[in-house]
């Protein structure tokens, strides 16, 4: 990456709908000018914090606070390195801190940190926080989850279904502060190029959204609007967890700076079609057949003898040209959603970021069903705005236009939630203080039809 190439970036943490207060912490550093950016690059950091009251949600502080600044020191260090102690070195003073306390006892906290160098894309990771990579129409794991289902995984002794219906999706092998030392998993350096995407998240987010909905709503939407949206979605499907993301997208260099141009990491032109096997093996049974027939068609002993030779050499080589056909179409589906692998060889997994009817559909299905909670229940409600985006995302919609649908109904959306907060926020305050909420009068005019 060149110093050039500047960042677009926007986070978002959530406390969601069911905790008390929010225990994430996300960190975004970039470096003042070329010369820290050479000896540093940006770095980005998400850490999910775990413990009663308010232990996690210090845990996770500390850490946000304290590995930027012990990363910088560390100049004599190359980045993947200095990375790693400056994270050695949060693991020790969340693990000291909690020590000093009995309430603080074992407190913890995921983290994933990412930096964009010239080297290329360098992570620090321990939990099940995740950094992912969106290029192309694809998004890739580039943190491998210290849980108990993708250790499960990687050992092989049970099948993918049976862990993620079995085995609970919460339970984490490796976090930092409650032991005293912490293995670190360093990724990297991975390729950077114009149009790559970053999102590093908590689970609140992975926990709900499936790969292809992050993908595709990160690689659509600007990073701030695409922040928005996917803490909406995580909300709206029950809002259990905090819920954080950050995404950064890599813009072109400015100037007149030569790169190469952005290549796709995935090519399916590139395997042997039905038609190819087809024609491939049609050939070798003429070869198989009619040569031998034309030998013999000679009346030669020798020919006689060479001739079923000849056809077992061409019935083995339609045999090859199968195998081999098999094998190349079998490998190009592999490489489109690999399983999970061993630590330290990312990406682990792979998923599709392709913009759907679909995904637009849904989206629409939960704005209808918003807006009439809203109106059944007196939201305070920005109507005129609202119309506004509703007409829009329903245009393009109808004119099958998915991407400016997606970005509508996210507005459309955004509308609706924040009603729906004030509207909570003041249940909350009624409950408390026996106020009954502000009713809100509604236009008839909602749809904006």
């Amino acid at each position: 990456m060149l110093w050039e190439q500047k960042v677009e970036f926007a986070a978002k943490s959530d406390i969601g709908f069911r905790r008390q207060n929010n225990q994430d912490s996300y960190g975004i550093h970039l470096a003042p000018d070329a010369e820290a950016f050479h000896q540093r690059g940006h770095l980005f950091l998400v850490a999910d914090g775990m413990g009663g009251h308010a232990v996690g949600e210090l845990a996770s502080k500390m850490a946000a606070d304290s590995i930027p600044h012990s990363y910088q020191k560390l100049q004599n260090l190359p980045i993947d390195e200095a990375l790693e102690q400056a994270i050695i070195e949060a693991n020790t003073g969340i693990n000291t801190r909690g020590r000093q306390n009995h309430d603080f006892l074992r407190m913890g906290t995921t983290l994933t940190a990412l930096v964009l160098s010239p080297a290329g894309a360098i992570a620090g990771h321990v939990g099940d926080s995740r950094l992912y990579r969106i290029r192309d129409a694809h998004i890739e794991q580039l943190t491998f989850d210290h849980s108990l289902q993708w250790e499960l995984l990687k050992q092989g002794q049970m099948s993918a279904e049976e862990i993620f219906l079995y085995e609970p999706r919460n339970v984490i092998t490796r976090c930092l502060g409650p032991e005293a030392h912490v293995e670190v998993d360093i990724e990297g350096a991975h390729e950077i190029l114009s149009g790559d995407i970053f999102l590093l998240c908590s689970d609140g987010l992975t926990g709900l959204l499936d790969d292809n909905e992050i993908g595709t709503i990160a690689r659509e939407l600007p990073p701030a609007e695409a922040c928005q949206l996917l803490v909406h979605l995580a909300n709206l499907r029950g809002g259990p967890d905090n819920i954080t993301v950050v995404i950064v997208r890599v813009n072109a260099p400015v100037g007149d700076i030569a790169t190469p141009p952005p290549r796709p990491r995935y090519d399916d032109s590139g395997g042997l079609s039905w038609g190819w096997g087809l024609a491939l093996s049609l050939l070798s049974i003429v070869l198989a057949i009619g040569v031998p027939l034309t030998l013999m068609g000679l009346r030669t002993a020798l020919n006689y003898l060479l001739a079923p030779g000849l056809t077992l050499l061409g019935l083995a080589g339609i045999q090859i040209i199968l195998m081999v056909w098999i094998w190349w179409n079998q490998r190009r589906e592999r490489a489109k959603a690999p399983p999970v692998s061993a630590p330290k060889g990312g990406p682990y997994r792979y998923a599709e970021a392709n913009m759907t009817r679909k995904l637009v559909g849904q989206l629409a299905t939960i704005e209808h069903d918003l807006q009439q909670s809203a109106i059944e229940e007196g939201w305070t409600v920005d109507w005129k705005s609202y119309g506004t985006a509703y007409r829009d995302a329903k245009s393009s919609l109808e004119r099958q236009q998915f991407s400016p649908a997606l970005r509508s109904y996210g507005k459309v959306i955004d509308f609706l939630m924040s009603g729906l907060q004030s509207h909570r926020r003041s249940r909350a305050h009624a409950a408390k203080w026996g106020i009954p909420p502000r009713e809100q009068s509604l236009p008839a005019d909602t749809n904006g039809d």
